[in-house]
C-alpha cells in the first residue's frame, strides 16, 4: 500500500491540501485511495466550519493525480494535470465532515490520450455513495 509521503511527493498538493492518505489499489484503468482528512478542522477546503460534499470532487482530482503519477513510473517527471470540466455530478449528501471513519476515492479511467483523459469517479463512506460523476483532464496544458 502506498501512503501519504508517497503520495505528496508525486503530487502538487502539499501539506493539509494533501488530502489522500493511502492508495488501496489500482490498475492502468482504475484507482482507489483511502482518505480521512474530510473530518479534520484544518482541512483547507473547509468553509463556514463545514466541507460540503462538492469538495469531494477535490479527493477525486488528487485521486486521478495519483493514478497519473503511477502510470507514469517512479523515473518519470509527475505531469501538471488540469481539471477542466465536472459533468453529471450528483450529490448524495451534503457534508463530507459529517461521517466519521475513512473516505473511499475511486477514479476510472473511461477514454483519453496522452494530452486529454475522461475520468468518472465516486467518493463514498461505508459503502454508501456520497457523490460521483465525470472529470475531464488535460494534462500539460502550457505544451497544447
Amino acid at each position: 500500500m502506498l501512503d501519504r509521503n508517497w503520495i505528496a511527493a508525486h503530487i502538487p498538493h502539499q501539506g493539509t491540501m494533501c488530502l489522500l492518505d493511502a492508495v488501496l489499489e489500482w490498475s492502468d484503468a482504475a484507482i482507489a485511495c483511502r482518505a480521512t482528512s474530510h473530518t479534520a478542522p484544518d482541512n483547507p477546503l473547509r468553509a463556514e466550519g463545514r466541507l460540503g460534499a462538492a469538495a469531494g470532487i477535490e479527493y477525486a482530482a488528487q485521486a486521478m493525480a495519483v493514478h497519473g503519477a503511477l502510470l507514469g513510473g517512479d523515473d518519470a517527471p509527475p505531469r501538471q494535470g488540469y481539471l477542466t470540466s465536472v459533468r453529471g455530478v450528483t450529490l448524495h449528501a451534503s457534508r463530507l465532515d459529517d461521517v466519521d471513519g475513512a473516505l473511499e476515492v475511486r477514479a476510472e479511467r473511461l477514454s483519453g490520450n496522452a494530452n486529454h483523459i475522461l475520468y468518472q469517479f465516486s467518493v463514498a463512506h461505508a459503502g454508501r455513495c456520497l457523490l460521483e460523476g465525470r472529470a475531464a483532464v488535460v494534462l500539460d496544458a502550457a505544451a497544447l
